[in-house]
């Protein structure tokens, strides 16, 4: 599948804004039952895939950087959320050719449905969701389709706050040409495989409002 282009970084990236924003108001629009909102901010350390050298035989380690999201929820059902998550990752490469460092940004955007195990004050979270993946490198960037998968529990000090531990993995379905890496028809490295899977470990504090 080809990636998504846009005519410039900053656009691709307001796009993808707009476009959660909008589907956020859609949903208030035709779902006037649902009045309990919770917004999560969450920092996490994040461990990075490797990718593939310019000419695909070795790999080259990404940097294990710090992952910000924000999650925007609303209550669903007694044992059930509805999400719009926002997670962005950046990150850096050497490449073998010059031994030059080189960045690359990860947004993910997804929604999620996360189901509630609760007993007393603890709760034991389980989601999946579907969206996108957009990267931004120093040579290009590209929207790819992405699933995302997590665990995670929750503690409650008062009925508007709690406190969030996660663990998540992503899945992004990658074009194997893809020229994320590449300038003047030269490429410096290559994601290692059809599918770039990424993980994370967040803790975060959830307001009910």
């Amino acid at each position: 599948m080809p990636p998504l282009k846009f005519f410039s970084c900053s656009s691709t990236l307001y796009s993808s804004i707009v476009f959660s924003a909008l589907c956020c108001t859609q949903f208030f629009s035709i779902n006037t039952q649902a009045v309990e909102f919770e917004l999560t901010p969450m920092v996490g350390h994040n461990f990075s895939p490797k990718l593939a050298n310019s000419n695909e035989t070795t790999n080259l380690s990404t940097t294990d950087e710090p992952s910000f999201a924000l999650a925007f929820s609303w209550q669903d059902s007694p044992t059930g959320q509805g999400q719009v998550l926002i997670n962005y990752i950046s990150r850096d490469f050497t490449d073998d050719i010059n031994q030059s460092t080189h960045s690359f940004d990860t947004i993910y955007t997804h929604f999620n449905g996360v189901a509630l195990f609760k007993e007393r004050n603890y709760t034991t979270t389980v989601g999946f969701g579907l969206g996108a993946t957009y990267f931004d490198s120093d040579f290009d960037s590209a929207i790819y389709p992405s699933l995302t998968a997590s665990l995670g529990t929750r503690y409650d000090f008062s009925d508007n706050l709690a406190f969030i531990t996660e663990l998540r993995a992503y899945a992004t379905v990658v074009k194997d040409d893809a020229t994320l890496f590449c300038e003047n028809g030269s490429c410096l490295a290559h994601f290692d495989g059809a599918i770039w899977f990424d993980s994370q470990i967040s803790i975060g504090l959830a307001y009910t409002f």
